[in-house]
């Protein structure tokens, strides 16, 4: 019992952290963008407009638009992840006081996250525009 009530004080000291909850919005940012792309994709699916299970419409894509908004979200994935890792990397960095090594970082989390936020943005978009 004692070693559960260590554990409970260790998680609640984290929580009081910033990076936590910075690293938490940004996931959640992440998540977010994902959900409102697969919720609009979704409504594309032949089998769910052919069972009336999508609200709207959208017409079925082509084979070369499934394929690039396949490999799109493939890399949005890809440079989220590294959005994170280049984050946490920056943290690191800062409480070591290496300054350089952070301001690489720090350049390389906003190329990844804007290259993420690009690319779910523009399928978001795309979506929008293609659906009515």
């Amino acid at each position: 019992m004692k070693r559960l009530l260590e554990e409970i004080r260790e998680v609640l000291a984290e929580l009081r952290r910033w990076q936590v909850w910075a690293t938490t919005l940004l996931i959640a940012g992440f998540a977010l963008l994902a959900f409102l792309v697969g919720m609009y994709a979704m409504k594309t699916d032949a089998v769910l407009t052919f069972a009336h299970l999508t609200t709207g419409y959208c017409p079925t894509l082509n084979n070369a638009t499934i394929i690039a908004m396949f490999t799109g979200m493939i890399f949005f994935i890809f440079s989220a992840l590294l959005t994170l890792g280049e984050v946490q990397r920056l943290f690191e960095m800062r409480q070591r006081g290496r300054h350089q090594d952070a301001a690489a970082a720090t350049k390389w989390a906003f190329f990844w996250g804007f290259l993420a936020l690009f690319i779910s943005l523009s399928a978001l978009s795309y979506f929008m525009k293609y659906c009515f």
